[in-house]
């Protein structure tokens, strides 16, 4: 039998079996506490992820593909027809335009995996045909290269340019042929990728260091790994180990890029958040195969450096437009090395300039999804969840049509200069729209977080209103109702309509922010300890009708910060459960500024369901103290005033910010003791 039978046999018997067709495909991996369930068995049906899943399906998907299929707005389609032959032209958009529309494609995979809607089934179908034929015989695929080959041979080499972002493309393309595998069955795309991480196998063989300073935004490192995982080729996994190593062999590596000190001798975030956000899920993904306890001692101190030092109180990450790297040196001049989109020094957490770049924060989801399928740390989770409900949602408008790529977290028109990115969102980002089909592409892909298995059990990480509806590992078929209006209410219903037959642990989460929380069966108070920020554990022998209720208390919050992030330093947010809250102009009565506001520290604030853009939101409504003082035109410094008066004001989750015109927006407001 020859290997390629092998290959198929392989693949065949991988799709097969239970558990194996996730969206991050952790079954069979030995050093993985938890695995995701197969895409598709969880169904959105009602409250706040089944919005914003109808949302995805109906409008962001259909909006974002008419965008990327319209060269008059964007060519990254057009790019892969020109490369296949289909068409002539030169190549137009940023390099990492394929990358872009395989995250789309994604999208559309993962979609598809819950509606079988056919006709997504046969648009991806006509794409790969196009993609399969652009891609060189020898397996590479990066349009930019291959159309200037087309036109001027001499002059287009590949890995030529460290910031062509080849890898970066290759990696999304690696993905969206896993996802689109899993979810369908076919092996169209997937084959496009088998070929294409050959091609990347045999380059980084041969490859120098410098040549492999290329990994740049590295998708490539989960990429590489969910290949292994789908495949079980042996070679992938020599290959995610050998791009870890080769990071640690550069001459001249820039903290911007995370590869000036090897990976296992950092002991400081640093530079691009992007791209070390992708770097420490593609890592933790290695080490879930490896087990290589090197690697997780970094991914530790990495951990606890962004969470205790380096992110936002909105789970936002990259806090730098332009910086200089703290520690780090560079070619010329040898004591500066500038940074950019990227973490800066512990506490420096600026509020009017802060980045916090969407396609950052959803590395923050992908890179905490990875730790928490490993260690089974339901901290993981808490920052995953806050991400997503925060600074993740933030960067698309609540009718699903625009997007921001930098997420403040306080904006005023009166701010003298203009910053590089609008924060009014946009239909599309020309200079850079990685961010639209990341957003969407997540959000098409939230239910695929909602639940862990184990041996031991079903783990809930993630609370919102689904039917649940698997067959587990040994063949058990496990059905359940989750009904609940989570977050905007902590009390969480569950039905079980089929159990196993022996006695089974669920493993429901009870949040970092919640205190008080309570649990029950069939009516009656369980005794199980209920731990703030850890999963608490019912094992019984279920039986079908059994319901659990799981309340968990959602009092407003007022949130301080460390004393050492100075701009933030006597100031306070607001929060519900996991979502942050900010005030905006429109909140206010008319004419008065956010500015002036202060929050008493005994408030009366509570919550009021309101919609916005027919999108039901919780906000919180009371009143708040108005300094009432003059212009500040031409002063920078003056006394304090003593004037105050009470004033109305209307707060929204920070996600929802900018969805009802030009505002000014702060997240930190001052408080009044």
């Amino acid at each position: 039998m020859n290997l390629a039978c092998v290959s198929v046999l392989l693949l065949v018997a991988n799709y097969a079996i239970a558990q194996n067709k996730a969206l991050v495909n952790t079954s069979a991996s030995p050093y993985a506490k938890l695995s995701s369930l197969d895409m598709g068995n969880v169904t959105w049906t009602k409250g706040f992820w089944a919005d914003r899943f109808q949302i995805c399906r109906d409008t962001m998907i259909p909006n974002l593909w008419k965008v990327y299929t319209d060269p008059k707005v964007s060519h990254a389609y057009k790019n892969f027809e020109i490369a296949a032959g289909l068409d002539t032209g030169l190549h137009s958009g940023p390099p990492f335009h394929d990358g872009d529309f395989y995250k789309l494609f994604e999208a559309v995979a993962s979609m598809y995996a819950v509606t079988h809607d056919p006709k997504l089934d046969a648009l991806m179908d006509k794409t790969i045909a196009v993609i399969a034929k652009a891609q060189r015989a020898d397996g590479y695929i990066h349009t930019p290269t291959i159309i200037a080959q087309k036109n001027d041979p001499k002059n287009a080499k590949a890995f030529a340019d460290r910031l062509n972002f080849e890898t970066y493309n290759l990696g999304h393309l690696m993905t969206a042929g896993c996802v689109h595998y899993r979810a369908t069955g076919k092996k169209t795309l997937l084959n496009v990728a088998i070929k294409a991480t050959d091609y990347l196998y045999n380059f980084y063989k041969k490859a120098s260091p410098e040549l492999a300073r290329n990994a740049i935004c590295p998708s490539h490192y989960m990429g590489v790994v969910e290949m292994y995982r789908t495949t079980r080729d042996p070679k992938y996994l020599e290959l995610s180990k050998n791009l870890i190593d080769i990071r640690g062999l550069m001459k001249d590596g820039t903290d911007d890029n995370q590869d000036r000190v090897p990976f296992r001798q950092q002991t400081k975030v640093m530079g691009h958040a992007v791209r070390a956000n992708y770097l420490f899920a593609g890592v933790a993904d290695v080490y879930a195969e490896t087990g290589d306890t090197t690697l997780m001692h970094t991914l530790n101190l990495m951990w606890d450096d962004v969470v205790n030092r380096k992110m936002y109180v909105t789970g936002g990450t990259g806090a730098l437009y332009d910086g200089v790297s703290p520690d780090g040196t560079s070619y010329n001049p040898v004591d500066v090395q500038k940074v950019h989109q990227a973490y800066g020094r512990d506490y420096q957490l600026p509020n009017f300039t802060s980045h916090n770049e969407t396609c950052a924060n959803i590395g923050n989801v992908l890179w905490n999804w990875r730790m928490l399928q490993t260690t089974g740390n339901a901290k993981y989770a808490d920052v995953m969840e806050l991400a997503l409900y925060n600074s993740v949602l933030s960067g698309i408008s609540l009718n699903g049509k625009n997007f921001l790529y930098t997420n403040p977290m306080s904006y005023s028109d009166d701010l003298p200069f203009t910053q590089r990115w609008s924060k009014d969102r946009v239909p599309y980002i020309s200079l850079s729209n990685c961010c639209p089909p990341n957003v969407v592409r997540t959000i098409a892909e939230v239910a695929d977080y909602a639940y862990s298995v184990s041996h031991k059990g079903l783990y809930f990480n993630l609370y919102g209103g689904n039917v649940l509806n698997t067959v587990l590992k040994d063949g058990s078929k496990l059905k359940l109702d989750q009904q609940t209006e989570y977050p905007w209410d902590g009390k969480v219903n569950i039905t079980l309509q089929q159990v196993p037959a022996k006695a089974y642990s669920l493993f429901l989460r009870i949040p970092g922010w919640c205190n008080g929380a309570s649990l029950s069966v069939n009516g009656q108070p369980i005794d199980a300890t209920l731990t703030t920020g850890e999963y608490a554990e019912i094992n019984r022998k279920w039986k079908a009708g059994d319901r659990i209720e799981l309340n968990l208390p959602m009092p407003v919050k007022l949130m301080e910060s460390n004393p050492l992030v100075e701009e933030t330093r006597n100031q306070v947010a607001v929060k519900r459960g996991p979502v942050v809250y900010c005030l905006e102009s429109v909140g206010m009565p008319k004419g008065q500024k956010v500015f002036n506001v202060a929050i008493p520290v005994n408030n009366d604030l509570k919550p009021e369901l309101i919609e916005i853009e027919n999108s039901p939101i919780m906000s919180l409504t009371g009143k708040a103290d108005l300094r009432n003082e003059g212009s500040w035109t031409n002063q920078l410094y003056r006394e304090v005033g003593t004037k105050t008066s009470k004033v109305n004001i209307r707060m929204v989750p920070y996600y929802a910010w900018g969805n009802r015109g030009h505002v000014d927006m702060e997240t930190w407001i001052p408080l009044d003791r």
